[in-house]
């Protein structure tokens, strides 16, 4: 059991879900060090009396030696998740800032890290149950990247450091612009919505209070060592957009896009992007998403953390109300 008076670092803290994770693990009762390049763009976390805010990037190794001193756990959720960016880049942030944060955490006497990875690292699944045991097959430049940061984390764990690993679904939820927020939830708002042959594929999104819960959980009861798939229940991609249009009551028609149609676009657009150095609407990266069936069992979580995911239902209200509310980034206190 985690001992709330124990400080723990957490990277990665004023993104996506750094904005749901830090007002969860206050309210848990636990003191943070929350590590940012820009304090001054981040006030929100002053509203927070049991977060300190410390200045430093993962690339820094003096500013990550200086944030771990004195932390008794890491929170690792930092790092670059881009349908765009190169294979320099993912390697960068989050192999090479991975690998500074593990070194910094060896010299200042660190107990356990959490490190938030993703199930994405599986790249182009089957229609097979995804359990901890499927072996990772990364399809592209950003999911090879998590795996070589999960390598990294697995590696450190021999050094008396007690590691215990999370791999969450499809982010969506408040505070979030991207990816599966944008597709599902932005777009069809303004009329765009397309389904992949219909929409039978199987989808993997995990509602953002959800992998906080998840994070809390792996802290307390996770077993060292141990790697575990957080996501809320399976769902088609049809399935999620009738919820999400009925909660936001949406009429607009539907466009069916075939597969072949589908990648052939996205490869169009993703060569175009090329030249305008622009980040294309269907990057080519999103092909192994969403062309694919991704069965992801929690029975492990389940049974080990007691985990409890969101009713996909119930994680599009709160989802929608955020929108409705105006999209404002800054989380509020208790």
């Amino acid at each position: 059991m985690v001992e709330s008076s124990g400080e723990i670092l957490v990277t990665g803290g004023t993104g996506f879900l750094g904005r749901t994770l830090v007002p969860y693990l206050s309210r848990m009762g636990y003191r943070q060090r929350v590590l940012t390049r820009d304090p001054e763009h981040n006030l929100w976390l002053t509203n927070f009396k049991q977060v300190q805010v410390v200045q430093g990037d993962l690339l820094d190794a003096a500013s990550l030696r200086s944030a771990t001193q004195g932390c008794r756990y890491v929170v690792h959720a930092g790092g670059l998740f881009s349908m765009w960016d190169d294979a320099e880049a993912f390697q960068l942030h989050n192999v090479i800032g991975t690998r500074n944060l593990l070194r910094a955490i060896q010299q200042t006497g660190v107990e356990r890290i959490i490190y938030v990875s993703t199930i994405a690292v599986l790249g182009k699944p089957s229609a097979e149950p995804i359990t901890e045991e499927t072996p990772a097959n990364p399809a592209d430049a950003y999911q090879s990247s998590k795996l070589a940061a999960e390598r990294e984390v697995w590696e450190f764990s021999s050094k008396n450091v007690n590691v215990v690993i999370l791999r969450p679904g499809a982010f969506y939820g408040p505070f979030g612009h991207y990816a599966f927020n944008r597709l599902f939830f932005r777009d069809p708002m303004r009329g765009v919505m397309m389904q992949i042959d219909g929409g039978h594929h199987i989808i993997f999104p995990i509602f953002i209070s959800d992998i906080a819960q998840g994070i809390h959980l792996a802290l307390e009861k996770g077993r060292t060592g141990e790697l575990y798939n957080l996501c809320g229940d399976p769902l088609t991609h049809r399935q999620a957009f009738d919820i999400i249009c009925d909660e936001a009551q949406l009429w607009w028609p539907r466009l069916n896009v075939p597969e072949w149609l589908g990648f052939t676009t996205a490869r169009f657009l993703t060569c175009v992007a090329r030249f305008t150095q622009r980040e294309p609407f269907w990057p080519q990266n999103l092909s192994s998403y969403v062309f694919h069936d991704w069965c992801v069992s929690t029975e492990k979580a389940r049974r080990e953390l007691g985990f409890m995911p969101t009713e996909f239902r119930a994680g599009v209200r709160e989802t929608l109300r955020w929108y409705r509310q105006g999209c404002p980034m800054d989380p509020i206190s208790d």
